[in-house]
């Protein structure tokens, strides 16, 4: 797998040898950015972060900083090597924690950022919880967006805090993008 953007286009990175891991296909990501804004100056968010692939993508188009949530200890470690191979440690920060625990840890820091991207394991109601899980902070900035990759067989109900605003669908991948509600 490689970055498809940015400073460190070309880049390989590597994922650890695990069932428990499905990695975001280089043209959902590159997709992904072709639809985001500019990543220049924003800070992002990336929960269930797995091997980093798209927060190293946000790093590699300017971002000003990544933070990762990994659950997973062994993929935290492949995750902190890709940022080291990349060149990208001293503007991110891993959490090994599972979502809702780093989530907290983010909220109480009162931390915000432009974009959220969850990338929960598919269909076992993970990407509506996140959802709300999310919409009871303020992590997303008023300007931010949400941005949930999920299985086409999950529906997605945005909640009272957040709006769903588009849908694309990428073969069995859906990423559903959310806005805070004014």
């Amino acid at each position: 797998m490689r970055i498809t953007g940015g400073r460190a286009r070309g880049r390989k990175i590597y994922a650890p040898k695990s069932e428990k891991i499905r990695v975001t296909s280089d043209r959902v990501r590159e997709s992904l950015f072709d639809i985001l804004p500019s990543m220049e100056g924003m800070l992002f968010l990336d929960i269930f972060a797995g091997t980093g692939s798209v927060g190293i993508e946000a790093l590699s188009r300017d971002s000003a900083g990544v933070v990762f949530i990994e659950r997973e200890s062994l993929h935290a470690v492949e995750l902190k090597k890709n940022l080291n191979l990349c060149g990208f440690e001293e503007s991110s920060e891993v959490i090994v924690s599972a979502a809702e625990k780093g989530i907290r840890i983010l909220s109480e820091r009162r931390r915000q950022f432009d974009v959220v991207f969850a990338d929960p394991p598919y269909d076992i109601g993970l990407a509506s919880k996140t959802i709300d899980l999310l919409g009871g902070t303020s992590l997303i900035s008023g300007d931010g967006v949400l941005v949930v990759e999920h299985s086409f067989r999950e529906d997605i109900v945005a909640g009272n805090e957040l709006v769903l605003t588009d849908q694309r669908r990428y073969g069995d991948t859906v990423i559903s993008f959310l806005k805070p509600r004014m």
